[in-house]
């Protein structure tokens, strides 16, 4: 059965150049103004695959939040299609998902602190799974789907979204979310190396409140936030050393050593640094768009 890898960097418009999604499957669109204080990005996508035919996607983790949106046949999760409409809560592990037939549908990638604003709990109440869109909208989730199924186009689909995003968007206190988005930035900002003792102090915070303010706002602890900002400062650095030498990319990148390095490599997206590069390289598609 094919796998194939989908990562997906903060500079990247769709995708990196290692995923190997075929050209056409993913568009991006705008956030409109508004929106982008809760919103980072915005992608369709659309495939579709043969009678008896599954594709494997390993997608890698970025401990963002989403919301999906399927008009198609939702993708596979495990053993479980996945459903029509679903957040899914920022996660540290890589999934899986197999595709098949008409695959098709929005991805609403949240920013930290998006979660409470938009779904109405703490972002890791759902941490590592992903719960029914329409549950916690009560009803609200499958009417708008419903109305951009029956949209003219792709970009009235996107239109009817995020001005419903807008109404749901709440005037509530967000000062607990501003200090938590500028700790993540802090930490995103240093490739995972600074300590926590020093991020907690720079924003005015002790290490226990920064706990229960990426919990609120984040949906990962602060160290799995280290742990994903290291790993992705790590894949930067492969762009550009395409045959590396592992023992200084990992002292490069903030690691221990090389086997530090190979550890978080299997943890965090599923297969060693070789493997990954196995993959890249064979099946990549080698576009960012």
């Amino acid at each position: 059965m094919a796998e194939r890898l989908f990562l997906r960097l903060d500079d990247d418009p769709l995708h990196g150049p290692e995923s190997a999604v075929p050209a056409g499957a993913l568009s991006a669109f705008a956030v409109d103004a508004a929106l982008r204080g809760h919103v980072s990005h915005i992608m369709l996508y659309r495939e579709n695959f043969a009678a008896g035919q599954e594709m494997r996607e390993r997608v890698l983790p970025d401990g963002a939040v989403r919301l999906v949106f399927n008009f198609g046949d939702a993708p596979f999760v495990g053993d479980g299609q996945g459903q029509v409409l679903e957040a899914i809560g920022a996660s540290t592990a890589p999934v899986v998902v197999r595709m098949r037939r008409r695959v098709e549908g929005l991805s609403v990638t949240l920013r930290p602190g998006a979660a409470a604003a938009l779904l109405g709990l703490p972002a890791g109440e759902i941490g590592g799974t992903a719960v029914p869109l329409d549950a916690l909208w009560r009803g609200e989730g499958m009417a708008l789907l419903e109305r951009m199924t029956d949209a003219p186009d792709d970009a009235a689909r996107v239109a009817m979204l995020q001005a419903a995003l807008q109404r749901r968007l709440g005037d509530g206190n967000l000062a607990g979310n501003a200090v938590a988005m500028q700790a993540a930035r802090l930490i995103a900002g240093s490739g995972g190396r600074r300590p926590l003792r020093e991020v907690a102090a720079a924003v005015g915070v002790g290490e226990r409140r920064l706990q229960q303010l990426f919990h609120a706002h984040v949906g990962v602890s602060p160290r799995a936030w280290s742990r994903l900002a290291r790993m992705r400062g790590c894949l930067r650095a492969l762009r550009q050393q395409p045959s590396p030498t592992w023992a200084e990319l990992a002292l490069e990148s903030g690691f221990y050593d090389q086997s530090h390095l190979v550890n978080e490599f299997r943890a965090l997206c599923g297969v060693t640094p070789t493997e990954f590069l196995d993959q890249a390289v064979s099946g990549s598609s080698k576009t960012a768009g």
